[in-house]
């Protein structure tokens, strides 16, 4: 009887967690949660589903590790243009530029991460549908509370609305996401980001009256 020789099996890639989350991330990022599968993320990553289990714990937490780098960094510019910019309006032309300029071009996925990963899901799924829903709520309230300062400031009248015009900003970043991932031009979402910015309330002297 003829005896087959095994061959001693290679050693399997050792996981490197901040390579492996950044590869984690792009696919996220391309594809939303239920559209990357745990064997698209071992074989991008050239690892066994054991070795990123014991690094990540779940898919879920994974992805939630990745959207916490993604806010850190590709995600980032929002929160920058609120702390650095000197004014609020100043902050939201900011936020729009640099939307435009994330979302549309290369290499990284079009689009934004946080509008786009997960808009409906399994039901299986609804606690990673809810967490993205509380990131883009707490950017909201981020960029509400820079109005509210600028009413504080006299940049803004006090009569501003500061929560539907936080919303409406927000609203405008999340639809040049869609429109950046179905291909819409870099120069007509510029045109949409300079007349969102044309809808920026008057200077707070607006709303006082005319001394007789």
């Amino acid at each position: 009887m003829k005896m087959i020789e095994k061959r001693p099996r290679g050693r399997p890639r050792a996981l490197d967690r901040d390579e492996a989350l950044e590869t984690a991330l792009q696919l996220f990022w391309r594809h939303g949660y239920e559209g990357t599968s745990i064997a698209d993320l071992t074989a991008a990553m050239g690892v066994t589903p054991p070795s990123l289990y014991t690094a990540f714990g779940s898919k879920e937490r994974l992805y939630q590790e990745a959207l916490d780098r993604y806010g850190a960094s590709y995600g980032s510019f929002t929160a920058r243009a609120l702390a650095e910019e000197p004014t609020a309006r100043r902050a939201v032309e900011r936020i729009l530029q640099e939307s435009v300029a994330v979302y549309s071009e290369g290499p990284a996925p079009r689009g934004c991460m946080l509008a786009s990963g997960a808009v409906t899901c399994a039901p299986e799924h609804t606690l990673v549908v809810a967490d993205l829903s509380r990131r883009r709520v707490a950017t909201i309230a981020a960029i509400k509370a820079r109005f509210d300062r600028a009413v504080i400031e006299g940049e803004l009248a006090p009569s501003t609305d500061t929560e539907a015009l936080a919303a409406f900003y927000a609203a405008v970043v999340q639809g040049l996401s869609i429109q950046a991932r179905d291909g819409v031009e870099r120069d007509v979402l510029d045109a949409v980001a300079t007349t969102a910015l044309s809808a920026w309330p008057g200077e707070a002297t607006s709303d006082r009256h005319p001394e007789s």
